[in-house]
């Protein structure tokens, strides 16, 4: 079987298996392996200011951002919801960065129209760079132009080439699809913006605090928001991953209702990403109300689905994130 890539959704047109997905995701999680992203926007920030003004309207800390340090950013409405997410790595003189699917076009246009008296350029570079992520030593990819890794980069390293190399990387060896990659994020308990969020997701709902959001910043675009819910605690929603019932053949969509398994017309939350893994079996991301009890046994449609938490019911002031 040759390359077979998706046909529907965020990633259409990305490879999501190369012939075998199981195999693919024991090949990544021994060491082995690299998935094409190339179908991810990619966009520099060049000029002088480019730190001081990404620092002043995005929720992260970037003032003092190190040389080829990776980290993570949100854009936030001016009601606390997430817009985008920018994954930054600066090479000293440019500040590089990738986004989700379809929206870096949006970003840049955004970018542009802060930009008032800031001496920086944005630039949408998808035409001409592309993102490969892989679990191997970043070395082994010499055309590289940079190379990032973060806490949300799933243990490997995202890399920027010029699209001209990924022919070049048509008979590279252990080429792994976006399934084996998805599943690994999907138990990670990372959500995508856009696929795991909707319009109204503020950052506390999805275990983003002491991340992408920096908690000891200036003010930016819906700091109040996620301040208040900080402050007071109890986000609307929280993220969940859910452990599914393995003897049904089927995966649930994005969007399919959750609904506690007690009281099944009572929808209590949405799936946003789902993913067959090659240990734990179907899982999937969801958001649910954050009233929902930690330990209901919840239902996707016919599928039986058990819940662990990811973000903490109460999480604020008084309770601190588990993770960043």
């Amino acid at each position: 079987m040759g390359l077979v890539r998706a046909d529907t959704g965020l990633d259409t047109g990305a490879v999501v298996h190369c012939g075998d997905p199981v195999r693919e995701q024991r090949a990544l999680d021994a060491g082995t392996g690299w998935v094409d992203l190339s179908h991810r926007g990619v966009f520099t920030v060049a000029g002088p200011d480019r730190l001081t003004w990404l620092h002043a309207i995005t929720t992260q800390h970037l003032t003092a951002l190190a040389p080829h340090r990776g980290t993570t950013a949100l854009l936030l409405d001016p009601t606390g919801h997430i817009d985008h997410a920018l994954f930054l790595v600066d090479d000293g003189e440019v500040l590089w960065g990738h986004t989700e699917p379809g929206r870096v076009g949006d970003l840049v246009a955004f970018l542009d129209r802060m930009r008032f008296l800031s001496r920086v350029e944005v630039t949408d570079r998808t035409a001409e760079v592309a993102v490969v992520w892989t679990v191997e030593d970043p070395t082994g990819f010499p055309a590289a132009l940079i190379t990032r890794r973060a806490d949300d980069s799933l243990g490997g390293t995202d890399l920027f080439l010029p699209r001209a190399a990924l022919d070049r990387l048509t008979d590279r060896p252990h080429r792994a699809g976006l399934w084996a990659y998805e599943a690994r994020r999907i138990a990670a308990g990372i959500a995508r913006i856009g696929l795991d969020t909707d319009e109204r997701t503020i950052p506390n709902e999805i275990g983003v605090l002491g991340g992408a959001v920096h908690m000891d910043k200036g003010c930016y675009t819906g700091q109040e928001t996620v301040a208040r819910v900080w402050n007071l605690g109890r986000p609307p929603r929280r993220l969940v991953r859910l452990q599914l019932d393995g003897s049904m053949d089927r995966l649930p969509g994005h969007g399919e209702p959750v609904a506690l398994r007690d009281d099944p017309d009572r929808v209590i939350g949405v799936v946003g990403s789902s993913a067959r893994h090659h240990e734990q079996g179907p899982i999937a991301l969801a958001l649910v109300k954050r009233s929902t009890p930690l330990d209901a046994p919840l239902v996707v449609g016919e599928v039986a689905a058990a819940q662990e938490v990811l973000v903490d019911p109460e999480v604020g002031l008084h309770v601190r994130p588990g993770r960043g």
